[in-house]
């Protein structure tokens, strides 16, 4: 497993990285503490030493996972993420579901939330801490800044992100945030299904100096290459609420990527990790990982071949042209 650090801040990341949101949202199925904890050392035994959370997800269960799987000495053997910015204590918890919790960045609820964090995660720092799918109105509020800024010179903190999205566009957000904020990292979704805006902030950080975090380089899925026509998703399953259009059309773009998987000898799960690390800026991928069998596939993606110039720009074709799919024109 090959590490890359996050720019200036002495902070390294496993280039594959682990979101604990599959094992603590109860999106993709239940996981009890010891599945959950067995899974998380496993990854860090394939050297997936970078685990990126929320307080969010699941109530605090996604940090109380990573305290309950590495306890006391065992924390320094992975790289956390963690994240800030929604009230979840205070919503309805029959109200859930998969909708957003409302935001809040008061200072003071800012400062016992990462006091909790801190509690539930079992340690007294956290290696990137990122804002939570903020809209820019709370991008443009200097005493978050401020607040994270004490946190980092008082050691809670060492490097400070932005984690976008999740369908609000936010392309703006990307640019303001790598241009104007004392961020170290942006966590973005970016895949071969879903190039912009993410490419366009992939090249921003070029001149920029920092680095990315990608989520969703899977596509939700589809870039495993297992769906079908045919395929169900489980009660609970987020991709079941999806158009059927996002399955069909999906499946026909993935089978115009096949030609990736006989060129560089491995599965597509793997090809699609690796167009995301293409570029040097990107320090990490969060690939939504269900199973042992899979966490092992796309753990080695790390040392697949990278992609080629000429197979990106032949994404980049397939792309343009929506992968040879009629294009909906909205009136």
């Amino acid at each position: 497993m090959q590490t890359r650090e996050i720019a200036g801040t002495g902070v390294r990341v496993s280039e594959i990285g682990f979101g604990v949101w599959t094992l603590a949202a109860g999106w993709w199925g239940d996981h009890s503490d010891d599945e959950a904890a067995a899974m998380l050392h496993r990854a860090v035994d394939l050297g997936v030493t970078f685990l990126d959370t929320a307080d969010t997800y699941g109530n605090g269960r996604g940090e109380t996972l990573l305290a309950y799987a590495f306890p006391g000495s065992a924390r320094d053997r992975i790289t956390i993420g963690a994240k800030f910015g929604y009230d979840w204590q205070s919503r309805d918890a029959s109200d859930a579901g998969h909708r957003e919790a409302p935001h809040r960045f008061d200072v003071p609820f800012l400062e016992a939330s990462l006091d909790a964090s801190l509690r539930r995660l079992g340690t007294d720092h956290i290696d990137l801490y990122q804002m939570h799918n903020p809209r820019m109105a709370h991008l443009l509020d200097d005493d978050v800044w401020s607040f994270v800024e004490r946190a980092r010179r008082a050691g809670k903190v060492r490097a400070v992100g932005v984690a976008l999205g999740p369908a609000i566009g936010w392309a703006e957000e990307g640019r303001y945030a790598l241009g104007s904020l004392p961020v170290d990292a942006v966590q973005m979704i970016y895949n071969a299904l879903e190039l912009d805006p993410g490419r366009a902030l992939i090249e921003a950080t070029g001149r920029m100096g920092k680095s990315l975090v990608v989520r969703v380089p899977h596509s939700s899925g589809m870039l495993e290459g297992r769906y079908t026509a045919d395929t169900v998703f489980p009660e609970g399953d987020h991709r079941r609420h999806r158009p059927r259009t996002w399955l069909i059309e999906g499946v026909q773009k993935v089978e115009r990527l096949r030609f990736l998987e006989q060129e560089n000898g491995c599965t597509l799960g793997q090809v699609a990790l690796r167009f995301v690390l293409r570029s040097p800026s990107v320090v990490s991928a969060l690939p939504n990982v269900y199973d042992v069998a899979q966490l092992e596939e796309f753990a080695a993606a790390s040392d697949a071949l990278p992609i080629l110039d000429a197979q990106a720009e032949a994404i980049e074709r397939l792309y343009a042209s929506n992968y040879g799919l009629p294009v909906e024109v909205t009136p």
